[in-house]
């Protein structure tokens, strides 16, 4: 596998911030029809299913060859510009003795009204390493990219929501099936609406054990695994955590698939 497949095997999967083949499929629920519920507005009530701790780490697979592995981590709560904030990690380690990769994203959520505050970005693929770091400001709808000298200020969106944080967001979403959930949260604008289309319910195993799962694809304006014209489909399991169990997706050049191998809440 030469360092190019390597890298859209692996740093691919977090595209969009969503992680998550069915290998023992029970009696589905496929939705009939859709209906169209917007997520837009932020939520002060709003029940997250994580807390500090929580841990999952996944087996990435390029077809039935293991390329890496990958991890989320709530890693904290830390202080942003003075706002409490959640300190999200997601990780993702692997390639060949020739290409290794190695890119870590890192999110910052206010705990208040769930809007992404910070967002950084380090990958290290082969000899190439890149750093991207944003500021998030949901008060003034704007964002600033850090790593340009000088900094940078872009238009942003009201209630913003990084790559990270999204993933998150996600999982808080009552998913409901035959139902799609519509957003303009995403931090940059230009690549929004994202979709998430709820298809159906299904039982799976994986090297974590058997779960209920609720299936989802997320529908994004991306040349990614999640484009309008991709497969890409994600289960998380079917209880109020809503954990990502797993990713399927097919490729010009094979499928992508990532297996939840252990999960330990938080404290």
């Amino acid at each position: 596998m030469n360092g190019a497949l390597v890298r859209a095997a692996i740093g691919v999967t977090f595209a969009t911030g969503l992680i998550a083949s069915a290998q023992t499929p029970a009696t589905a629920v496929h939705a009939s029809g859709d209906s169209v519920t917007s997520v837009d507005s932020k939520d002060s009530s709003l029940t997250v299913p994580f807390s500090v701790g929580e841990r999952a780490d996944y087996d990435v697979k390029f077809g039935a060859l293991k390329v890496g592995s990958a991890s989320t981590i709530v890693k904290g709560i830390e202080d942003v510009r003075g706002i409490s904030a959640w300190h999200t990690v997601f990780e993702v380690k692997g390639g060949t003795f020739f290409y290794r990769v190695n890119d870590v994203f890192e999110s910052w959520i206010d705990r208040a009204s769930f809007s992404s505050l910070r967002f950084y970005q380090t990958q290290q693929e082969g000899s190439n390493e890149r750093q991207k770091r944003y500021e998030i400001y949901p008060d003034r709808g704007m964002y600033t990219e850090m790593d340009k000298n000088p900094p940078r200020d872009h238009p942003g969106v009201k209630n913003p929501l990084d790559d990270g944080s999204f993933l998150f967001f996600v999982r808080t979403l009552p998913l409901e099936v035959g139902r799609t959930y519509v957003s303009d949260r995403y931090f940059r604008p230009e690549v929004n609406p994202i979709r998430i289309r709820v298809l159906r319910k299904e039982t799976i195993e994986v090297p974590a054990g058997k779960f209920d799962c609720v299936v989802v694809q997320p529908v994004i304006k991306t040349k990614g695994i999640f484009s309008e014209n991709g497969n890409a489909e994600v289960w998380l399991s079917d209880d109020s955590r809503h954990i990502v169990v797993q990713l399927k997706s097919q490729l010009s050049f094979g499928s992508i698939n990532l297996y939840l191998k252990s999960y330990k809440p938080g404290s």
